[in-house]
């Protein structure tokens, strides 16, 4: 009995530790789940900020590119619209008609003339024993190839007489060659296309590093604008053309848009130039001229893959392409005079300015001219080269100026300025008329260096990274095979030591977007106040988003986001309107000029870099200065072309202030910076 109670409290007693055992396992769950749960909660809560911020960053540096992508247009469209008024200047300042005579100046020597061989650069042009660079001897060989490689490398310069005499060699070559060139991909395994390269010698270098040199087994497409914008301009140039002379089956060129003469004005290449080689930058800008002309338009490879820069139109006819004379186009911004004569007559219907008094009979360049309102005429006596008929003309503008879009038909480039929008339909007839499997062109930035569309049929590749800043896209370029498969190499330089991650490269790319469309606002600023005006009927500085996005559009015609934009460029009052002179509070002149009224200093602003292209053309011995005769007579022809009303006496004002040291001359590039747009709170931040 004793042993029986002695045997129940021990069970009792086990039951009671087995039950705190069995209470402290399900508390110790009960924690651990609850501590699961808080981790699956932190894990999603982070996840929704990383989404978050990735989104931000996306957005930001989506609307980042679509603010430079659409500046660069509106920039191209201002270069078409001016292209008649830069025509004229050429035709009456610099004679471009005589290839003896452009750029020639009287202490150089005219060493572009057609007939010059290589031993008379040698006797013309010496190179002093100080000069370390590459020495070259034709033909050329790899040997030089690489010793211009190395050069580049290290940031030496090819001697003058060396450029010259291989843009000699180079304009023999190119002359014949057909204007549309036909590969295989029987002769090597595969063939390298690479697209615009716009001055950046890294891209090109980095290329080469990861693709190997062009060669009989290394076949490459260049598929043009190889030049302006990058600081390298001439030394890619140099490379290209150098292969080209070794490798002439193997290395391929097409011309592209920039690959012109009146486009290299505004776009920096003519500066390079004349920068790099200031005794015989003329006589080199003279012979590339004529180089640009004779690059073949376009490429195809197996008969089924077409190569060209632009794109094409409802109006491609590629055998009339094949058969025209391309070199009759030495600038397509030189349209044929009979489309001259209608954009001035359409000028003079809509031109609501009146002619100024000084616009008769002026004496421009030496000669005595009388000037039609819109600030034309054609020389008398003018010996100019052929023109190129109206379709000749048309076609090559189309294949070299002309984007894809996914919408069917074929439309004007209105973004551009030049070419036309095609659509997928207006790409397979081209194809069902001439047997073709693709279409490979440049021309357009794309973030990730290529794109396709067209369902496949269209491919844009683009091979300058880093296009408009530092990160903003990579660089790509196409390996085809022999079943024209094409692959896809991407790749980004980065001058940094240490890579930036997103956020840095977002800022960077989004600070210089917002810099260049602040500036683009300020010139318009009369403009963008009176259209503000119509929306606030009371006066009161305040407007509605949509009536302040409304009025930005129809000023700047950007098609940007601007709602989405309001944020960076105007203040929000607390009632919601946005105070809209506030676009305005962080921008101001480079220099207080007394003498310039707000609507001339505006104006002066906006066309700072059409002025730049136009006192270049004037100052024929390059030294940045241009007397106030020629500076006034020049302005009046440019305003009277644009239909600008401006008081002639405000322009002598300030004409007059402007020549501190009262020679009679100004300085242009203190001119120019005058009106350069500053930006207060940078200028804060760097002081």
């Amino acid at each position: 009995m004793r042993l029986t109670v002695e045997r129940n409290a021990s069970y009792q007693l086990q039951l009671k530790r087995m039950g705190s055992i069995i209470g402290t396992m399900g508390c110790s769950s009960s924690v651990a789940d609850r501590k699961s749960e808080n981790v699956i909660r932190a894990a999603v809560l982070i996840q929704k900020w990383y989404r978050f911020t990735m989104a931000r960053l996306e957005m930001r540096r989506r609307y980042s590119l679509s603010i430079f992508q659409s500046i660069e247009y509106a920039d191209e469209q201002d270069q078409l619209q001016l292209s008649n008024f830069f025509t004229f200047m050429l035709d009456h300042c610099t004679h471009p008609d005589s290839v003896s005579q452009i750029f020639t100046s009287p202490s150089a020597p005219q060493v572009v003339d057609e007939d010059l061989c290589l031993k008379e650069f040698e006797n013309k042009i010496n190179v002093p024993d100080s000069y370390y660079g590459p020495r070259l001897s034709f033909p050329l060989t790899v040997e030089d190839a690489n010793a211009l490689l190395h050069a580049f490398r290290n940031e030496q310069l090819l001697h003058a007489r060396y450029v010259l005499q291989l843009l000699s060699e180079t304009r023999r070559v190119l002359k014949e060659m057909p204007n549309i060139t036909h590969l295989s991909t029987s002769y090597s395994k595969e063939i390298t296309v690479c697209g615009d390269l716009h001055g950046n010698l890294d891209d090109l270098l980095l290329i080469f590093y990861k693709n190997g040199l062009p060669s009989e087994q290394n076949r490459y497409v260049f598929n043009g604008d190889f030049v302006d914008r990058g600081k390298n301009s001439m030394e890619i140039l140099i490379i290209l053309f150098a292969f080209l002379l070794i490798y002439p089956n193997d290395l391929h060129l097409n011309r592209g848009n920039h690959e012109d003469y009146i486009m290299n004005l505004r776009y920096g290449f003519t500066k390079e130039v004349s920068k790099k080689y200031k005794d015989h930058w003329k006589q080199i800008l003279c012979l590339l001229r004529d180089v640009f002309s004779w690059l073949p338009l376009a490429t195809i490879i197996d008969s089924k893959v077409l190569i060209l820069h632009g794109g094409i139109s409802d109006t491609t006819d590629l055998d009339f392409l094949n058969a025209l004379e391309r070199n009759k186009l030495k600038s397509l911004m030189r349209p044929p005079k009979s489309v001259r004569d209608r954009q001035d007559q359409t000028k003079k219907k809509i031109s609501t300015a009146k002619p100024s008094k000084h616009l008769v009979n002026q004496h421009v360049a030496g000669k005595t001219q009388h000037i039609s309102s819109s600030g034309f005429t054609e020389p008398s006596g003018s010996n100019l080269p052929p023109d190129p008929t109206l379709k000749e003309w048309k076609q090559i503008l189309d294949i070299l100026w002309s984007d894809p879009r996914s919408q069917n038909g074929c439309t004007p480039n209105k973004c551009r300025g030049g070419g036309c929008y095609f659509g997928p339909d207006v790409t397979a007839k081209l194809f069902e008329r001439y047997n073709l499997k693709m279409l490979i062109r440049s021309h357009e930035f794309k973030p990730e260096g290529y794109e396709i569309s067209h369902d496949g049929k269209v491919i844009t590749i683009f091979s300058a990274s880093n296009y408009y800043e530092e990160g903003s896209n990579r660089g790509a370029y196409i390996k085809l095979n022999p079943e024209l498969t094409p692959r896809f190499v991407q790749y980004q330089v980065s001058k940094f030591t240490r890579r930036q991650n997103l956020q840095e490269r977002v800022g960077t790319i989004e600070s210089s977007a917002l810099k260049c469309l602040r500036e683009k606002i300020y010139a318009h600023r009369s403009e963008l106040t009176s259209a503000f005006a119509q929306y606030d009927v009371n006066g009161t500085g305040r407007i509605s988003v949509n009536d302040w996005a409304a009025a930005m559009e129809s000023v700047l015609q950007l098609e940007l986001p601007w709602r989405m934009l309001r944020s960076q460029l105007a203040q929000m009052n607390p009632d919601g309107k946005v105070d809209f002179m506030s676009c305005f509070y962080d921008l101001k002149m480079g220099q207080s000029i007394k003498e310039a009224q707000p609507a001339l200093a505006e104006t002066l602003c906006r066309y700072r870099k059409d002025l730049e292209i136009i006192f270049n053309i004037i100052d024929k011995d390059h030294s940045g200065l241009i007397s106030l005769e020629e500076f006034s007579q020049t302005w009046r022809l440019f305003t009277s072309h644009l239909g600008i009303d401006i008081q002639d006496d405000s322009i002598d004002k300030l004409v007059l202030s402007i020549d501190y040291n009262k020679d009679g001359h100004i300085d242009f590039n203190e001119f120019l910076e005058a009106f350069h747009v500053v930006h207060r709170l940078e200028k804060k931040a760097t002081s």
